[in-house]
């Protein structure tokens, strides 16, 4: 954590982003639709402010996103870095070792923010950092229109789960009413986000879920995506998204868990968990971290070595919800 990271207010931000230009704005790898919906969202408000802005993803766009996604050429030479929903620097994929000591400005809402940039603007309560993007522009006087909405929409629907996690607050949908008396587009983009699958994803739903495994009285669930499925159903990175989900769905499971493999022996897990679990505590044990109820980190090994690691941190974490009583799987 960098001790010199300052802590700004709304004001202190604001204030910032009028002062500066000239903005190259990061989102993680693997993107999702709160880092990409706050990216835009910022790009183009800024714009409205006679700012010059570009944004770079670490991985290829998913074309699920084209609806809000303008990336039109910027002829400028960046002078402010913003990295926007990246609670690690090293969720910046290939682009991390580039932008160490570089990032002028985090925005984020994650409890696991490790302090990296140099000032951070952290809103732990928010449900999605599209929620603190929202605040952000409007105390700037920015006049929002559909493309920014739609941007910000997405934020809030696909990090709230459609709005039915438990981060939802009265704030997320008091937002989510003033983007849709903006127009925005929200059956179609709930239906893109939320109810269309790729042939490729029902294939690889199906081979996942015929290797379901049940463990510890059947309160965790895990899915495993090895290269090996990607590879015989053509499925993306962007297919393998939710597959977390899939898994907390089945009653009585309390922890799910997505072991994806990202290449030979490196395997991205994510975890989706009710209470009393802390998905953050557990994916903090083995280096990576996130929210209460959906976190994640990188194990490197076999699948079987990502498995026993996931496993054991899972134990651990049930055995202290258990009052310190074992558990067996």
């Amino acid at each position: 954590m960098n001790s010199k990271c300052e802590i700004l207010t709304l004001a202190d931000l604001c204030q910032y982003l009028k002062e500066n230009d000239n903005y190259l704005v990061l989102t993680h790898a693997s993107p999702d639709g709160d880092t990409l919906g706050s990216a835009y969202a910022l790009k183009y408000g800024l714009k409205k402010l006679g700012k010059k802005v570009q944004v770079i993803c670490p991985d290829e766009i998913p074309h699920k996103y084209d609806y809000f996604i303008d990336d039109s050429e910027c002829d400028f030479i960046p002078e402010t870095v913003v990295a926007v929903d990246v609670a690690d620097i090293k969720l910046l994929g290939d682009l991390w070792e580039r932008f160490v000591g570089r990032i002028d400005l985090n925005i984020d809402h994650h409890v696991s923010n490790t302090h990296y940039a140099k000032r951070l603007y952290l809103e732990e309560n928010a449900a999605a950092t599209a929620e603190s993007v929202y605040e952000i522009l409007d105390e700037l006087g920015v006049e929002f229109d559909r493309k920014i909405a739609n941007a910000l929409y997405t934020g809030l629907s696909t990090d709230t789960g459609c709005f039915k996690y438990a981060n939802v607050t009265v704030r997320t949908h008091e937002i989510a009413a003033k983007l849709h008396a903006l127009g925005i587009d929200a059956a179609d983009i709930n239906r893109i986000m939320f109810d269309t699958k790729s042939k490729s994803r029902v294939k690889m739903e199906m081979m996942v879920l015929n290797g379901a495994e049940f463990h510890f009285d059947d309160r965790c669930m895990m899915l495993a995506v090895t290269l090996d499925i990607q590879k015989k159903t053509g499925c993306t990175k962007s297919d393998m998204e939710g597959v977390a989900s899939m898994s907390r769905s089945v009653e009585g499971v309390l922890v799910g868990v997505a072991i994806k493999e990202t290449e030979k022996d490196v395997f991205k897990i994510s975890l989706r968990t009710y209470d009393p679990l802390d998905a953050s505590a557990i994916c903090k044990k083995l280096g990576g971290g996130g929210h209460k109820a959906a976190a994640g980190c990188t194990v490197n090994g076999t699948l079987a070595q990502a498995k026993a690691a996931i496993l054991s941190a899972i134990k651990q974490a049930l055995e202290e919800a258990d009052a310190g009583s074992s558990i067996t799987e």
